[in-house]
């Protein structure tokens, strides 16, 4: 039988070492809105917020609602999907919201607004090779931003698919190009973006720890 919200977060504190105030800043949620919760003042929170807290310890809602933590200190990201790197991949927030397959939230990095897609395809070697994970922050999913182009992004063209690839400006506006690093593959040339976001982090496949 699954714990109330309010009974599983006291539990995982006890069992961490982690204070209320490092929860609150590795789930990016308020301090005062988690000691609310501990005191019985709310019993619960909202499904968002509950789904930061859980990972703030390593684990999905569901398992954290059974009692279930990862090690303690490592908050994990949920895996978004995959992008290509020459590969045609659809668009790929395939999971439900923080249901994805688990990496560990690498170190400075809060997993509060951080999105970890993997990388399919060879089209960005010899800097991102397939499986590497990418994490890059959702803000900015309506548009491209003017300071991401020229940087290596990962981003969704009109027809929905899902890319990591160098941005720069096409020819006419609302156009970009898709520049590849590897000279052997294609580029992509005046797409259509929906959205953009700078790479923040790169995690080759070998250093990411998946669960």
């Amino acid at each position: 039988m699954q714990q109330t919200f309010r009974e599983a977060f006291i539990a995982a504190i006890e069992k961490s070492d982690k204070s209320m105030r490092q929860v609150a800043r590795d789930a990016g949620v308020s301090y005062e809105q988690l000691k609310n919760l501990a005191q019985g003042k709310a019993k619960s929170t909202n499904v968002d917020d509950a789904v930061r807290i859980a990972a703030s310890f390593g684990t999905t809602l569901e398992e954290f609602l059974d009692g279930q933590t990862g090690a303690a200190g490592n908050p994990t990201i949920a895996i978004a999907g995959k992008v290509g790197a020459g590969a045609s991949v659809p668009v790929f927030d395939a999971y439900e919201k923080g249901t994805g397959p688990q990496v560990e939230c690498p170190p400075g990095l809060s997993p509060h607004g951080i999105v970890a897609v993997e990388v399919e395809g060879d089209s960005m070697e010899p800097v991102y090779s397939d499986g590497d994970i990418l994490f890059y922050s959702r803000n900015g999913h309506d548009a491209v931003p003017t300071d991401d182009i020229g940087h290596r992004c990962v981003c969704e063209d009109e027809d929905g698919m899902g890319w990591v690839k160098q941005v720069t400006a096409g020819d006419e506006p609302g156009l970009f190009h898709l520049i590849s690093l590897n000279p052997g593959a294609n580029n992509l040339w005046n797409k259509r973006l929906k959205w953009a976001a700078r790479v923040r982090l790169h995690w080759p496949v070998e250093l990411a720890k998946k669960s």
